[in-house]
């Protein structure tokens, strides 16, 4: 059974963070940024349920995030 591409994906996130930052990039957009990243590559998963669940996590709000994580959006 092939393992899906999300938690090797994942691990890239922190660096596309950085480098968004760097560029002077808000919060906001940089979480934006990564969830567009990670909407592409949960279309790369091939079993519908998994799929689904990387989906509702790439659409989750950037409010959403920042209330679930314990700070509050600027």
């Amino acid at each position: 059974m092939k393992k899906p591409m999300l938690p090797r994906a994942m691990l890239l996130f922190p660096l596309l963070a950085v480098a968004q930052l760097l560029a002077g990039c808000s919060s906001e957009q940089t979480y934006s940024a990564g969830q567009n990243w990670q909407r592409n590559q949960c279309t790369r998963i091939p079993d519908r349920a998994e799929y689904d669940r990387c989906m509702a996590d790439a659409n989750r709000s950037y409010d959403t995030y920042k209330r679930e994580t314990g700070t509050s959006p600027k």
